[in-house]
């Protein structure tokens, strides 16, 4: 006897039983008719996997794969609302609240819009449209190019489908007569879909919206009606499959959101973006370069980031010191030989540059300091009493990186690195860890981030090929990294596949000011260099043991870092990193003596300070240093200079009136030295 009911498990620990076939929007209805209202898709997690949280915890992704394939029957899944439920399962309705729910809608979005190009230029043929972190795109083939008047009408038609709030319907088809109405229609992108996404026999998954039908898995929003407001926002040409040689497709962008306040906000961000752009404040406030001459992802350090760069490697190098690390320096080109022992030369090739010849061996530039530490480590004999040894450089490394993927400060081919390496006992290694977040975590805290997140990436046993070293040094590495992390109280999402080639490491994603992410400082474990090198200690029982090594930067790079403060910052920096500290304005030319007299003073206490001499008047003066972002502007005339005092204008606060010279400078010693980020 077929089985006539089936038991829900809900997110609160409920049991349902309800008849087979019953969706999860009549389950929706039945708890709330405004929590059915609220909801976009729903999550089934089959009861074998709902309790072991590295399945449940698995998203959907935006891959040809996670839109076309048949996906994990085992793994959690996202589905319609109208699916119906046949096997005992877990489920948890998906509202808009819930970042999973604003792709689902933007999928859908983009099937809006390929309904509208196609009922506004029939003659043209689908590739596929994925829901993006910013959005959603769908590329078309089409010989006549789209117009900015195209566009406009796309949207315009877009809401039209909208407005009919048709049903998105979930249909099949047997594969064989899928691929004969593809190959008839010449629609040559869906017929590659099909053909690499299902296999003979299958039955292939399609979503209508009123007359239109694409090939897709899903899952998608109720109707069209749930996508409320788009944008359509650019256009970019894409070849098929990425290759040069196949047809140019016309990829239009376009973004989605639950409401035209939430769409104008993102609108809004885009542009506070586009302000905060490093590469753009950089010109304007003269800190780097990136000159054509000297080739791409080169840069130059100006007077004023220079000054900003000096004061981020002294405090790292003084925390470092004081932190129990030691100095060091390494060379930037090495014989390609130290590479082949390290594993670079095989691992890493495509990511250095070329040999180079010269007159004893080969010789490259060095992307990594590590191999340069490890001679240090082994040019004398250690005994367990000498470690841990932490050896600390800020060293210049050069990385291949593609011209099509540089981006200003945050991606380049030379950098400076603030790595370190630390060579300890088995029994040390949690206690070094533990240091090596405390460390990190001091480093956002000091420059001004106040929310990171932390990842654990592990290694791939189903890819040994990618991974060096014994499976049973990688799971006892990664227990270790895992134990820290805890012990710390941290949260932390695991990443399986995406450890270092020579083992699993921490990372922290700080978040900045927009809220976005940004990958730079990290922790990693090793256990294959130590090997590779015959890197030893003496123990305690006198015999010789090999020791376990730490990578880890924490800036990620100077480049890097500098960047994402100067986009965290909008260029304004806190007093103790600001280029110039203090702008003085004397009023008129004879108020330039005791201005020059404030400056001395300023300077004698560690200040940096800049006067504007020119013959032009004070609100000039004033704007211009504004323009600069200065921190303090100190305006002085006839009744400053008799007080010995300056007018105090600040960037955040305005004019803040006349106060004493001493108070003044007392006031900004201590912001500095407290690396405050007020004024």
């Amino acid at each position: 006897m077929s089985k006539q009911t089936i038991a829900v498990h809900l997110p609160d620990g409920a049991i349902r039983e309800v008849p087979v076939g019953t969706t999860p929007l009549e389950i929706a209805n039945s708890i709330s008719p405004r929590l059915a209202a609220a909801s976009i898709v729903a999550r089934l997690t089959p009861l074998a996997t709902a309790a072991d949280p590295a399945v449940a915890g698995s998203e959907e992704t935006d891959s040809d794969a996670a839109m076309y394939g048949a996906g994990d029957a085992a793994a959690p899944r996202l589905v319609d609302l109208s699916t119906l439920l046949t096997e005992d399962t877990q489920l948890a309705l998906i509202r808009e609240s819930d970042p999973e729910a604003l792709k689902v809608v933007r999928h859908s979005a983009a099937h809006v819009m390929a309904t509208a190009v196609l009922e506004l230029f029939p003659e043209t043929k689908l590739g596929h449209g994925p829901a993006t972190d910013q959005g959603f795109f769908y590329d078309f083939y089409r010989e006549k190019p789209f117009t900015p008047d195209d566009l406009a009408a796309i949207e315009k038609k877009m809401a039209e489908v909208i407005a009919r709030d048709e049903p998105f319907l979930h249909e099949y088809e047997p594969r064989e007569e899928a691929l004969a109405d593809f190959e008839r229609d010449g629609d040559f992108m869906k017929t590659h879909f099909v053909t690499k996404f299902t296999h003979p026999g299958d039955q292939v998954s399609f979503y209508r919206n009123g007359s239109f039908v694409d090939f897709c898995r899903g899952p998608h929003v109720p109707s069209t009606g749930r996508v409320k407001a788009v944008k359509v926002t650019n256009l970019a040409g894409a070849y098929w499959l990425g290759d040069e040689k196949n047809p140019q497709l016309q990829r239009v962008y376009g973004t989605a959101f639950y409401s035209q306040k939430d769409l104008d906000a993102h609108f809004a961000r885009l542009e506070e973006i586009a302000k905060r752009d490093h590469r753009v404040l950089g010109k304007q406030l003269d800190l780097f370069s990136i000159q054509e001459v000297a080739g791409a992802g080169l840069i130059f350090w100006h007077p004023k980031g220079g000054i900003i760069r000096k004061v981020m490697e002294d405090w790292m190098r003084d925390e470092c010191l004081r932190r129990g690390y030691q100095l060091v320096y390494t060379p930037h080109v090495m014989r390609r030989e130290l590479w082949k022992i390290s594993g670079h030369e095989g691992f890493y090739a495509g990511n250095m540059y070329t040999p180079m010849e010269l007159d004893d061996a080969e010789y490259r530039l060095k992307p990594m300091n590590c191999p340069g530490h490890i001679l240090i480590y082994k040019n004398s004999p250690k005994s367990y009493r000498d470690l841990p040894v932490r050896y600390a450089e800020l060293g210049n490394v050069y990385r291949y990186e593609r011209s099509g993927t540089m981006h200003g400060l945050l991606r380049v081919r030379g950098f400076t690195q603030d790595d370190a390496h630390i060579f300890c006992t088995p029994s040390q290694i949690e206690d070094e860890m533990d240091a090596c977040i405390d460390f990190a975590e001091a480093v956002l805290k000091t420059f001004g981030f106040a929310e990171y997140r932390v990842e654990l990436s592990a290694h791939d046993p189903s890819k040994p090929g990618e991974f060096v070293g014994k499976q049973e040094d990688w799971l006892r590495a990664e227990s270790a990294l895992d134990r820290v992390l805890h012990r710390r109280g941290l949260t932390f999402k695991r990443i399986p596949g995406e450890g270092a080639f020579y083992g699993p490491k921490i990372d922290f994603k700080l978040v900045d000011v927009l809220g976005r992410l940004w990958q730079l400082s990290t922790v990693q474990f090793d256990f294959n260099l130590p090997a590779r090198f015959e890197l030893e200690y003496v123990g305690e029982d006198g015999e010789r043991h090999q020791p376990v090594m730490v990578h880890r930067a924490l800036f990620g790079s100077v480049e890097r870092f500098f960047g994402v403060l100067i986009e965290h910052y909008a260029g304004a920096f806190p007093l103790w990193l600001a280029p110039v500290q203090v702008g003085l304005v004397p009023i008129s030319e004879r108020h330039q003596e005791y201005a020059a007299q404030v400056k001395a003073e300023l300077e004698a206490a560690g200040l940096r300070v800049e006067v504007d001499s020119r013959n032009e008047k004070m609100n000039a003066k004033i704007r211009d240093f504004a323009n600069q972002k200065i921190p303090y502007i100190l305006v002085m005339g006839d009744k400053e200079a008799e007080a010995h005092a300056v007018s105090v204008r600040t960037r955040a606060k305005g004019d803040q009136g006349s106060m004493p010279l001493t108070g003044f400078l007392a006031k900004a010693k201590e912001l500095i030295q407290s690396q405050s980020t007020e004024l």
